[in-house]
């Protein structure tokens, strides 16, 4: 029988994958392995850390749910997230930036008229958006499904709610672009928030004092026909963790100034009860095919 020693274990154990039919699978599962066992080798990893690290992932996959997933709130804290972001939109000619999809997204967003308030239920300083969607020549794209969802005036989203089972979606919506590639809504302003530390991320992330929190946003998914889905955020200027994201996911482009305004009609000439703020962002997407991403275990149909 081989006696295996660290270095010939790692190579019998690349070999074992060498009939896998998928190349692409092959590579995947062999280069994991060459990763795998160099972090061991390196960190000289014990059998406490060991068992450790398998109680972690247990109770990270213990954590998920319908409409939670821990796996995607570890993937964003550890910045794997964005990494996987960033070297598959390294060429963006031009196009908006993307960033992560967030463990928020439950698929469930329904078509709703433009002008909607979709935190109508909701206390919160009042913020109208208005936004257009372009092609990378600004030529204005209609009928883009646009799926847009935040945090409420206390950092949760719905989906965090005992209610949102009974009660449904709020500050989640979709809408559909006009001739002009443009679509508004009301909603509140959203605030910075900590990511759900009441899981095993979340202990990892107070253990390490690294602080829980995510700048103020607004997410965006344009799913124009033809074009590269975009996923991305429009973050508030100004937010105190602007710069310190904890899921890393702040770039400079999708930074916008919210202003605060006290005239007495809004963009689409409906009056305002009082102050409220302006938020406005253009999209530009890229030529491209493939779908935007369903939420882990939802099913991927074709309005997914």
């Amino acid at each position: 029988m081989t006696q295996f020693n660290e270095t010939e274990l790692t190579a019998a154990v690349i070999r074992s994958f060498d009939q896998t039919p998928d190349p692409r699978a092959k590579f995947l599962l062999q280069e994991l392995v060459k990763s795998l066992h160099d972090y061991v080798r390196r960190t000289d990893l014990t059998f406490e850390e060991w068992d450790q690290a398998i109680g972690f992932l247990t109770r990270t996959g213990q954590k998920c749910t319908d409409i939670r997933q821990e796996f995607i709130l570890l993937s964003d804290v550890l910045g794997v997230s964005m990494l996987v972001d960033a070297v598959n939109h390294r060429d963006r000619d031009g196009a908006t930036e993307t960033t992560v999809l967030g463990p928020f997204y439950v698929g469930e967003h329904k078509v709703t008229p433009h002008g909607t308030d979709i935190s109508a239920s909701l206390p919160g300083e009042r913020m109208f958006v208005q936004s257009r969607v372009t092609d990378l020549g600004g030529k204005p794209l209609a009928n883009v499904p646009v799926d847009i969802w935040h945090a409420d005036d206390d950092g949760f989203y719905d989906s965090q709610k005992p209610s949102y089972a009974t009660e449904g979606p709020s500050s989640r919506a979709r809408f559909i672009t006009d001739a002009d590639g443009r679509f508004f809504f009301r909603t509140i302003v959203p605030c910075s928030y900590p990511i759900p530390t009441d899981g095993p991320v979340g202990q990892m992330i107070t253990q390490t004092n690294r602080h829980p929190m995510r700048p103020a946003h607004v997410h965006f998914l344009v799913n124009a026909k033809g074009y590269e889905p975009l996923i991305t955020h429009v973050f508030v200027e100004g937010d105190k963790y602007i710069d310190s994201d904890v899921v890393f996911g702040v770039k400079d482009e999708l930074i916008a100034k919210v202003e605060r305004r006290t005239d007495p009609v809004m963009p689409d000439g409906q009056r305002s009860d009082g102050p409220w703020s302006l938020m406005t962002y253009e999209f530009h997407v890229k030529p491209g095919g493939g779908m935007a991403p369903a939420p882990l275990g939802a099913k991927v149909t074709e309005d997914a």
